[in-house]
């Protein structure tokens, strides 16, 4: 009987190698064959003629060339191994590979094409497949999605080292594109909503699901096993149309009844029931689920490859790792990590945050408090026999892919490597303390992955959750809920205190504001009145400048003016009466040989300047401002004397 470390090597070896992600599943079948591991895969994924051939003294041998170290006749002969799963070569024992068979899903417009060729073909025997499927010549192809570079018709496909499942594409540049209305007619199909009313047939209860036109029956298998539990590879279905061929097809193409359609699902009767037995039960095509791209994302090629021995260790045949080592930036090992996870599980996957820790912390927990939300990391472990379970069938529910995108932010690290750990416990250190970092230390590998639910705190980060790989996506959900719980708790009181804050900063605000707004009007006002005062002054100096100046000229005018003839002169003389606008009246006597201008000045001089006043006479009546300046008294007719009166000019 196997020891208890080897039972578990034999344990990941098993899951590794037939896909199985539910852990008491899988020590069933390998208690049913009594641990032997080959018995227990040939009893889920038989080989037509077994696992390898070999001949041994010209007999061909069927059966299992390797198996279990407690099971071989020649264990006791060779050096203990690290796996309970290891290469026993008998004396002239020749191991023939057989051939490696690669899976291609080609993608063309709105048509997928599936291809099975062998490693040893070439990408042009590719092209020529297509050529029949899609009525294209080869030559008109470009084959795209190579994981590398130099890629021409000749390359073996055996030297690109390609996974078992690959993912093409299909540009034709030189053919012109479909119809419009075809594509139209798609897109339409493709936004209507399906409704899909399931009926789980154990426990007879209906589910009515709607599902968009561009979601996949892979899709509606994966929602029905978050509602059901039965796995994606253990459904048996009934219903579903004939045209519905490939779990990756669309609603929209698979011929489903629009808007309704019915379909019962059940759960296989034997978990060890054979691929080959279920296809011929199954009248249905899709009676029995494709566990491609959803039970087998982890596993690793069944067969011999290049050498390599079938019981070598799965954690040997792992792809490449999910962070580099050592990594100077965290956003490049975490772009490297999203890259590498949806490779290994799909492209539903938790939106993983790009940067770093704490750039991490800044997003989740130091904006408003409306928007903060709950920070979760996930530590990964590719040493973990939990690993691909977890990711798979928990961290890949679609359930929990969107409730984390609504509440959560998502940080990742990958501790399989020791230098990527103790850096991880270095900043675990620096943000939570020292207990939460001997926690995660103390956690052996088989614990993992985890996940730490993480919430922001006014003083400090508290750690509310730290889940454990070994889970299901229902107790998953259960406390990724718990903890919104108690954060929403939290939250509502932030957001209390930051909306009483918001308010006692409104109510300064607006008393800042209209203090200062007082203040303006304050100064504008003292502004004002003092640019009035300095116009007054202003004005008041401009008045009595013009004051000061008719005065010279008054005084200018009077000193200029010929004397006043004496009444008894013997010369002819005018008397002329002038009255002012005021109603006064000054006289005075002129020579009437004086000219018009001195009567001019003699009215200025009191303060009356002809530019400004006009001077009328009454009999007949005229202005006598408009008459020639240098004539004579007696030649305008003011002479012997005469009355006239001054008029403000307009």
């Amino acid at each position: 009987m196997a020891s208890n470390m080897d039972r578990e090597m034999i344990l990941a070896d098993f899951q590794a190698c037939t896909g199985i992600e539910n852990i008491d599943e899988a020590i069933t079948l390998l208690e049913q064959n009594n641990w032997d591991l080959v018995a227990a895969i040939n009893g889920v994924i038989p080989q037509e003629n077994g696992i390898l051939q070999s001949e041994y003294g010209g007999e061909t041998l069927h059966g299992p060339a390797y198996g279990p170290t407690s099971h071989s006749t020649a264990a006791s002969s060779t050096p203990s191994s690290s796996s309970a799963f290891r290469h026993v070569v008998p004396s002239r024992q020749i191991v023939e590979r057989q051939p490696r068979m690669l899976d291609f899903r080609v993608e063309y417009r709105d048509r997928n094409v599936d291809v099975v060729l062998e490693d040893s073909s070439t990408v042009g025997d590719i092209k020529h497949i297509l050529e029949n499927e899609l009525q294209i010549p080869a030559s008109k192809m470009l084959l795209k999605g190579w994981k590398t570079g130099d890629v021409d018709d000749s390359t073996v496909l055996k030297s690109l080292h390609l996974p078992k499942n690959n993912s093409l594409y299909v540009l034709t540049p030189d053919l012109p594109p479909p119809s419009s209305s075809h594509s139209g007619a798609l897109q339409e199909s493709l936004n209507q909503n399906f409704m899909l009313i399931v009926t789980h047939r154990e426990v007879q209860r209906e589910y009515n699901l709607n599902f968009s036109g561009s979601s996949t029956i892979q899709e509606v298998k994966r929602n029905v096993y978050d509602l059901t539990s039965i796995p994606v590879r253990h459904q048996l279905w009934e219903g579903w149309p004939s045209s519905a061929t490939d779990d990756s097809m669309t609603l929209a193409v698979s011929g489903l009844t629009f808007p309704c359609h019915r379909l019962t699902v059940g759960r296989r009767s034997s978990p060890v029931q054979t691929r080959e037995q279920s296809e011929e039960q199954c009248t249905d095509v899709h009676m029995v689920s494709d566990s491609d791209g959803d039970d087998f994302e982890d596993a690793t090629e069944f067969g011999v490859d290049d050498g390599e021995m079938f019981g070598v260790a799965s954690s040997a045949l792992r792809k490449s790792p999910m962070m580099p080592e050592n990594a100077e930036n965290e956003g490049d090992a975490l772009l490297q990590f999203t890259a590498e996870f949806s490779s290994r599980y799909g492209d539903c996957h938790p939106v993983y945050f790009i940067g770093s820790l704490e750039a991490a912390f800044q997003e989740a927990f130091y904006g408003k408090a409306r928007d903060r939300k709950l920070l979760a990391i996930y530590l990964h472990h590719d040493e973990s026999v939990l690993t691909n379970v977890f990711c798979s069938q928990m961290l890949c529910a679609e359930s929990i892919v969107s409730y984390l995108s609504q509440n959560f932010i998502t940080w990742a690290w990958d501790m399989t490597k020791e230098a990527n750990r103790a850096r991880f416990l270095t900043m675990c250190t620096r943000h939570f303390g020292s207990v939460v970092a001997q926690t995660i230390r103390t956690q052996k590998t088989d614990q993992f992955p985890l996940f730490l639910i993480i919430m922001g705190k006014r003083s400090s980060n508290e750690v509310l959750n730290v889940i454990q790989g070994n889970t299901t996506v229902d107790e998953l959900m259960m406390r990724l809920m718990a903890a919104m719980e108690i954060f929403s708790a939290q939250q509502q009181e932030d957001i209390k205190d930051e909306d009483e804050r918001e308010a006692r900063e409104n109510v300064k605000r607006e008393q800042d504001e209209a203090y200062r707004i007082s203040l303006e009007a304050d100064r504008a006002k003292r502004e004002a009145q003092e640019r009035e005062m300095a116009e007054q002054f202003r004005l008041e100096q401009i008045r009595k400048e013009q004051e000061e100046e008719r005065e010279a000229i008054r005084l200018s005018l009077e000193q200029s003016l010929p004397p006043e003839p004496k009444e008894e002169s013997t010369e002819s003389v005018s008397k002329l009466r002038i009255r002012t606008p005021s109603g006064e009246f000054f006289e005075r006597r002129f020579l009437a040989s004086s000219k018009l201008q001195v009567v001019f000045d003699f009215v200025a001089s009191k303060g009356y300047p002809w530019e400004e006043y006009k001077l009328l006479g009454t009999f007949p009546r005229r202005d006598v401002t408009q008459l020639d300046p240098n004539k004579s008294l007696l030649e305008v007719k003011l002479y012997p004397q005469e009355t006239l009166f001054l008029e403000a000019k307009e």
